[in-house]
Formats: C-alpha cells, sequence, structure tokens
C-alpha cells in the first residue's frame, strides 16, 4: 500500500472554508444582494482569502511563512464574520443564512488556531 502525504485539501479548516465560500456566494444570488458590489466584493474576497491562505501556509515549508499565512487566514476568518453581520442587518431576509454561516467562521478560526499553535510549537522545536 502507497503512503499518501496529506495535502492542504486534507485540513479541516481548509474543507470548511470552502464550504464558507460556496455559502457566502449563494448570499449573493438573489437580485438585491446581487447589486450591493461593495459588499459582494469585500465579503467573497475575505472569504476566499481564508480559503487560499490556509492551502498557502500549509504548502509553507518555512515555518515562519507557514505561520504568517496561518495568520492571514485567520484575520480574514473574522473579517467574514464581521461582514456577516452587515448582511444580516442590511438584508433582513437573509439573515438567518448569514448568522448560520457565521456559525462555521467560529468553528473555522478554531481550527486555524489550532495550526497556528502546532506550527509554532515546531518552530521552538530543538
Amino acid at each position: 500500500m502507497e503512503d499518501r502525504q496529506m495535502q492542504f485539501e486534507d485540513l479541516e479548516a481548509w474543507q470548511l472554508a470552502r464550504l464558507q465560500v460556496v455559502a457566502i456566494y449563494r448570499l449573493f444570488d438573489s437580485e438585491a444582494t446581487q447589486r450591493d458590489f461593495g459588499l459582494k466584493g469585500q465579503i467573497t474576497r475575505a472569504a476566499v482569502s481564508v480559503m487560499s491562505n490556509i492551502a498557502e501556509g500549509f504548502e509553507r515549508l518555512n515555518l515562519k511563512e507557514k505561520g504568517h499565512f496561518y495568520n492571514i487566514a485567520l484575520a480574514s476568518n473574522g473579517e467574514v464574520r464581521s461582514l456577516l453581520y452587515v448582511v444580516a442587518d442590511v438584508y433582513p431576509a437573509y439573515a438567518e443564512p448569514a448568522l448560520k454561516t457565521q456559525q462555521s467562521t467560529i468553528k473555522i478560526g478554531k481550527l486555524i488556531s489550532g495550526l497556528i499553535r502546532s506550527t509554532a510549537a515546531r518552530s521552538n522545536e530543538p
């Protein structure tokens, strides 16, 4: 049996971030939200940033760089969580799916924080 190395697609944080991107794009499928180009652009870029920076951090060999990209992912995740409040407040019809999606940001944040802690611990190894 062949040993398969772990890939970023195996990370639960990346998998959930990917689902979050889809959920956010779906929030902007309606005629009402599609026209909000500023909010749509900002939240979708932030969501894609979470997913992308998890992947980029995972692929980095240098532990300092790895941690840097995980930190960017964590910050972008916080931005997504904050912008979902805007969606819920401005578009009451979308409050429920926005707040449901927001719950995933909390879990994603915890998983990214775990990646950051793990990377920091490895960088302190002798």
